[in-house]
């Protein structure tokens, strides 16, 4: 009678236990949340994105450079074809997208971009393109050389490191350095899902250079987007499963100090940087669980929200855009260039909208 009572105080216990973190796991995911349409005046999808435009970067210039194809585990892909690497100006009426033609010793055929940032070499102009890339469900950096006027990208070298397991995004600080997010501890999908489901804050980021590879930040729950402020004495990083963005100085390049979080009510992926006003724009998922199971009859949502004067005591957050899904499906990116936005998704379309 005793052992029967141990064993079902142990069940109960474990019962109890796995309740609660299934409770969790549904606050984490924002499983409840409906979304009111909060629609901008004038929007269009880009023609020649159907499959996912992950993420989104704009140059001075006014040049977007956008990151499509997506194929990533646990995630709808509606195409077996290698990603690509488009260009847009965002003042061209017309919107028209080209393909940039990748040059030197790279497999195209298995490409899978990801995460991208962009450096200029302040010394001769020269600009060059960081994309994150999973051929085959591994993880790595592809560092090219952009000329714009032959509409080509040039591959530079691939980087490869055992710190850079499971990388979702980039930041560029070097022609051959920077900061990389880990969005999983492991890259088993198992492991991922028994992380998530007991709320273990396992996730980091990584400095790279040639001469260092280096852990300068950890403990967050799911770290994905990550950016650098205009003066360059902080990082943004997106920790989406703890719906914050946290803001880390960087006193040198391999130590980062956790300076606040700031609440943003969503799950929010990629970060991009206004460079004259430093408002971070965010492409969001509002409601994380109809995300994970993209059922076409209730699709995920969309959201774009913006955090201005995040260095003060009382930033700004605000949602500057939002879809049931029924015109723009799984934000991760959220791109202002003047009076114009561009959304980008992980594996649906991309819209063009006038401010």
């Amino acid at each position: 009678m005793g052992r029967l009572i141990v064993l079902s105080t142990v069940v109960l216990a474990f019962a109890v236990f796995v309740g609660r973190r299934f409770y969790a796991l549904h606050h984490v995911a924002l499983a409840s949340r409906e979304l009111t349409r909060n629609h901008l005046p004038k929007c269009q999808l880009l023609e020649g994105i159907e499959f996912g435009a992950e993420d989104i970067t704009i140059l001075r210039d006014g040049l977007a450079i956008l990151s499509t194809g997506l194929k990533y585990p646990g995630l709808p892909s509606y195409s077996d074809d290698p990603g690509k690497i488009y260009t847009m100006d965002v003042l061209d009426p017309d919107l028209r997208l080209v393909p940039l033609h990748i040059e030197g010793d790279f497999d195209q055929t298995s490409f899978n971009p990801h995460g991208i940032s962009v450096f200029t070499d302040e010394n001769d102009g020269s600009i060059y393109l960081f994309v994150v890339n999973h051929p085959h469900h591994t993880s790595q950096v592809e560092i090219f050389q952009l000329f714009e006027e032959q509409n080509s990208i040039v591959h530079l070298k691939t980087i490869k490191h055992d710190l850079l397991h499971n990388v979702n995004d980039i930041v560029a600080v070097g022609v051959d350095s920077f900061y990389a997010t880990n969005d999983a501890y492991s890259s088993h999908d198992g492991v991922k899902a028994l992380l998530t489901i007991f709320g273990l804050h396992w996730c980091d980021v990584v400095y790279y250079s040639p001469t260092e590879v280096k852990v300068v930040a950890e403990g967050f729950h799911s770290a994905n987007g990550i950016n650098i402020s205009p003066d360059h004495r902080y990082l943004y990083v997106s920790d989406i499963l703890d719906h914050d963005i946290d803001v880390l100085e960087i006193q040198k390049k391999d130590l980062l100090v956790p300076i606040k979080s700031i609440d943003v009510g969503s799950l929010c992926d990629n970060i991009e940087v206004d460079p004259d006003t430093g408002d971070l724009w965010l492409g969001c998922h509002p409601n994380g669980a109809k995300f994970a199971f993209s059922n076409p009859e209730d699709p995920p949502g969309s959201e774009v929200i913006r955090i201005q004067n995040i260095h003060s005591d009382q930033p700004v957050v605000s949602q500057v855009y939002a879809d049931d899904g029924r015109v723009i499906i799984g934000s991760s990116v959220a791109a202002r260039y003047e009076n114009t936005l561009l959304i980008g998704t992980v594996y649906q379309r991309a819209l063009w909208c006038n401010l």
